[in-house]
């Protein structure tokens, strides 16, 4: 497989949300990553048909029955061969399956083993369950989002399971490759959901201790205090997004919108905001989003139509780029970043278990002869 990490090679243990993110983003810059299933998978997170569980493009997976020892000693070899594994359960679980990681960095020394947890492998909240709204509230970040007088807004899962979670999970992975490869040495990668969400809202945390945030939603200059930072509805009920933060964005913005600074005020008057907002809620009230489009976006006013998923795609800029792709008939984002000499393959759709699937996701890791031991003694279907 082409791409920047051509050559490494990753076992995923098959999991949910931030774990098999991880895993794609992995495997959509070249990768070799099998995804080890159990022969009677938990129904866990949103079910969906496997054509559309996007998440799990780009591998295959086997399952393996990890009750039986013979199993367990299965993906001990896998390991043998990785320079990473990835497991997203409870703290203790893979240890208890004889896969814990002292079991797999004694059979490979210079694996790198990614845990992915919400709360991380220790603490008093180490061993409950949670989700990604659960550990935004903890560290700060939700009770920042939204806006002035309204509860907290949920940023889908994105800033925590995906940004803070399968992110900073895939960066500690590659560095602890890195690392292996001068040292020899493996390690294991604690990779919380808490940490990393906490670690993403660096910036704030300084702007608080400075004097220059204020703790309440929607006060401050982009969580939809100011009013040149924020989304007003238009004339045919679909929004506009503005954030014009620097003087002279602004001064272009408000000069292509044909409205006087004067009625607005000082920009960073705080005073003088809610007027400005009123004022410009008016404007764009006048004319739809795609008629407001067409006189600001192609400029330095920093603003853009609110698109939908459905009219992203279709975006002249976004197709331009190809930032989304289809596979298998889904209309999906394509891998990132971009790369200039080692550029990836097109994704391939999420792959059923099957027994072609399963010798195919095997054959870069095991001889046919191997495989077929596996099957006719039912470690593998």
């Amino acid at each position: 497989m082409a791409g920047p990490l051509s050559g490494i090679k990753v076992v995923e243990l098959a999991g949910i949300g931030p774990g098999p993110m991880c895993a794609m983003l992995l495997a959509d810059l070249g990768a070799t990553v099998i995804r080890v299933d159990r022969k009677q998978p938990a129904k866990l997170g949103i079910e969906r048909p496997l054509q559309y569980n996007t998440l799990l493009r780009n591998r295959y997976a086997v399952a393996v029955d990890l009750k039986d020892p013979a199993g367990v000693e299965t993906v001990l070899q896998l390991v043998e061969q990785a320079d990473a594994l990835i497991e997203g359960f409870r703290p203790g679980v893979t240890e208890r399956l004889g896969l814990g990681p002292d079991d797999c960095l004694a059979r490979n020394p210079r694996l790198v083993y990614g845990r992915m947890t919400g709360w991380g492998q220790d603490g008093p909240l180490a061993k409950y369950a949670g989700h990604d709204l659960n550990y935004l509230a903890l560290t700060g970040i939700l009770d920042a989002i939204g806006r002035e007088g309204q509860p907290p807004s949920i940023p889908l899962n994105l800033v925590g399971d995906y940004a803070g979670g399968s992110l900073y999970l895939a960066l500690g992975l590659l560095a602890g490759i890195l690392e292996a490869r001068g040292s020899g040495k493996g390690q294991v990668v604690d990779a919380a959901i808490v940490d990393g969400a906490a670690h993403l809202a660096t910036t704030f945390f300084g702007m608080l201790a400075a004097g220059m945030w204020k703790e309440g939603r929607g006060t401050n200059i982009t969580d939809s205090g100011s009013p040149f930072y924020d989304c007003y509805l238009c004339s045919d009920g679909k929004f506009i997004s503005v954030g014009p933060i620097e003087s002279k964005f602004y001064d272009e913005l408000l000069r292509l919108m044909d409205l006087d600074p004067q009625l607005l005020g000082d920009q960073m008057d705080r005073e003088a905001w809610a007027n400005a907002k009123k004022v410009l809620a008016a404007r764009f009230r006048t004319r739809s989003r795609d008629e407001w489009v067409a006189v600001l976006e192609a400029s330095d006013a920093c603003a853009t139509g609110v698109l939908t998923f459905s009219e992203a795609a279709g975006h002249p800029h976004l197709r331009a780029r190809g930032t989304f792709i289809e596979v298998d008939g889904v209309t999906q984002p394509a891998p990132a970043p971009r790369f200039s000499r080692s550029v990836p393959v097109t994704p391939f759709a999420p792959q059923p278990i099957t027994p072609a699937n399963t010798d195919a996701a095997l054959s870069a890791w095991f001889t046919p002869e191997r495989v077929e031991q596996l099957r006719a003694s039912g470690i593998i279907d």
